[in-house]
């Protein structure tokens, strides 16, 4: 009963920079092995005739379908197969072109699983060896072991891929005996050094029995990589801490941290002419392949001259985006006011929504003429939410009912001016990040596993206001205490609140203009048509417990972002915190982060130019 697709291979070739080598992304196409059936057509099926077609190419039309229905769910396993069997098909193809040994596997072939997502090219590897190549089991598991890796990137056990036993049934049967056979022998290991402990069987076992039987990915990656990495270091502890305890204890060598890191080239050097061409000016242009260098800006933020010219790189940045945005929104921007930008996926943990109730707060002040400490800002959303992550679309949409009432109302005028730039990608990222001036990075701290937007702002010469979270903190350490805006919980704060209990109502109560603000969403002010539309939204934060401590964080986040009001006045003494943010960003190059997994993960050297030429 096995249905048969065809992949079909997509190739784009990525040069190195300065270099000869290029590298090949293949990306994958589903195709159907038989186009039509002319048996149902002349039957007058002609639905029939065509539908092999369609269903085989339904899983490659949209990337993570929406999996909250049955069909979903289905489409998105079935997608996820198809992506890592064609893949790892095709890098056996070409390595048995060369090779006669599949025992040369790992030392040939690194494969990274990046997140839990593709953790089902174990059971496919295992598959393959097995049943085509005809290994025996332990050959077979020592081989694919030691090809893979796994990079964790969420710590939220409710992020952590997860599949019905019995939907691996229905679709996926042998590959439920394999990882059946992988989980017995791991748990026979278990036992065997901690003899009668049935409890620590259970929390390790790939098959989470409790509330429906169901495959733990995340356990399946860890148990069948050589390697295991967060991507910030308070990311990996907490993995360690938390997560992954048991397999810590049980594989204390395996999990290491390797942070994230941008590349400089496409996020400073292209995204940003003016200022990539004032720095190469001052420095040479030897940061473009090693962004320590960029160290060397950190004396200039004492010149004048130097502070001159970097505001006017970020001012024509500023002007760039501003006319973009009355383009495309016909919403006009002061490119003299702050530019105050959020810009991610969205998700609750993310908190654009305290970002939101900010907004809301200095709208109120504006309009009871309390304006003598504020300085004109513009708050620029961008993002996208799953496809059926409703919370975080009745977001968007509050956003968006904000925007039309701020940016309509004559006592306000440019004091305050909100915008949601639709449509977020790469090409967008490039003309917002430039123009940053205040970088949201305001999670819960313990959730974000690192982050890599709140590292490009840094590097294009913005000032991070944000909590204890993800790569927050190393670039903390990078740039300086005094020039982040640090606010809020810590972890260990955000632990020890909830194991004690926190009742948001009575934040609610005690905080006047938090109560203000949060009525006014409640009350339909921002969208008298549908006046119980954001609902949810106060219900979420006051009657369902206030999971990610927005209001816990409020009032630490308002005082900090008095903090910026007042620093931005001084437009020199911002322009010196913005260039040393922008001479700390040498750590985080993708360099850096490659280079680590290549030395601690995948055990392979550098290429020297002459053999790549060769």
């Amino acid at each position: 009963d096995a249905e048969g697709v065809m992949a079909m291979a997509f190739d784009t070739p990525v040069p190195g920079y300065n270099t000869p080598s290029v590298n090949n992304m293949r990306l994958w196409s589903a195709k159907a092995s038989r186009d039509f059936d002319l048996r149902y057509f002349n039957e007058g099926n002609y639905i029939k005739a065509v539908a092999d077609k369609n269903e085989s190419e339904n899983l490659s039309k949209v990337l993570y379908p929406d999996d909250t229905t049955a069909m979903g769910r289905e489409l998105r396993l079935k997608q996820q197969y198809f992506f890592v069997s064609a893949t790892l098909q095709d890098i056996l193809r070409r390595f048995t072109k060369f090779h006669t040994s599949l025992n040369l596997l790992p030392d040939k072939v690194a494969i990274q699983l990046n997140d839990t997502h593709p953790a089902i090219a174990i059971p496919e590897l295992m598959r393959i060896l097995l049943d085509v190549h005809h290994l025996d089991w332990d050959s077979a598991w020592n081989i694919s072991k030691r090809t893979f890796s796994y990079t964790n990137h969420t710590l939220m056990p409710e992020a952590l891929e997860t599949w019905p036993v019995s939907l691996f049934e229905a679709i996926l049967p042998r590959h439920l005996q394999i990882i059946y056979e992988i989980n017995h022998r791991f748990l026979q290991e278990v036992l065997r050094r901690h003899p009668g402990d049935t409890d620590l069987v259970r929390r390790m076992s790939i098959v989470d029995e409790a509330g429906g039987r169901r495959l733990r990915m995340s356990h399946l990656a860890i148990i069948g990589s050589h390697r295991v990495n967060g991507v910030s270091q308070i990311h990996t502890e907490l993995m360690k801490q938390t997560i992954f305890v048991d397999f810590e204890r049980f594989f204390p060598d395996r999990i290491i941290n390797i942070t994230n890191g941008i590349t400089p080239r496409r996020w400073l050097n292209q995204a940003n002419p003016p200022l990539s061409s004032l720095i190469t000016s001052r420095i040479g242009d030897g940061w473009k392949a090693d962004l320590a260098e960029l160290a060397k800006l950190a004396p200039l933020a004492g010149d004048s001259e130097f502070r001159k010219e970097f505001r006017t790189a970020k001012q024509a940045n500023k002007e760039r985006l501003a006319d973009a945005i009355n383009g495309r929104l016909g919403i006009r921007v002061d490119p003299a006011s702050l530019f105050d930008v959020q810009s991610k996926r969205f998700h609750e943990y993310k908190r654009q929504l305290l970002n939101v109730l900010h907004i809301v707060t200095r709208y109120n002040r504006i309009r009871e003429g309390r304006t003598s400490d504020l300085v004109p800002r513009t708050v620029i959303f961008g993002g996208k939410a799953a496809p059926g992550y409703a919370m975080a679309k009745l977001i968007i949409k509050l956003i968006n009912s904000v925007a039309d009432v701020v940016n309509n109302d004559p006592a306000v005028g440019d004091m305050l001016k909100v915008v949601f730039l639709p449509n977020y990608n790469v090409s967008n990222a490039e003309l917002i990040i430039p123009a940053c001036d205040l970088s949201e990075q305001i999670s819960t701290a313990g959730t974000e596993a690192s982050g890599t937007g709140n590292m490009k702002f840094a590097l294009n010469g913005a000032l991070t206001i944000g909590t204890l979270d993800g790569a927050n903190i190393e670039m903390m350490q990078e740039v300086g205490g005094e020039n982040i805006f640090i606010f809020g919980l810590t972890t260990e704060e955000v632990t020890s609140l909830r194991r004690k209990g926190c009742n948001p109502w009575d934040i609610y109560h005690q905080n006047e203009e938090l109560r203000k603000a949060l009525d006014m969403i409640a009350s339909g002010f921002f969208l008298p048509d549908m006046p119980r539309h954001f609902q949810p939204i106060f219900d979420a934060l006051l009657h369902h417990g206030d999971k990610y401590l927005l209001l816990a964080d409020y009032a630490a986040y308002i005082a900090s972002q008095e903090r910026v009001d007042a620093l931005y006045r001084d437009k020199e003494e911002w322009a010196r915190r913005a260039v040393l943010n922008v001479a700390g960003m040498g750590f985080f190059s993708s360099d850096r982060t490659v280079k680590e997994y290549a030395d601690k993960v995948w055990k392979v050297s550098p290429v020297s130019a002459q053999a790549a030429q060769r």
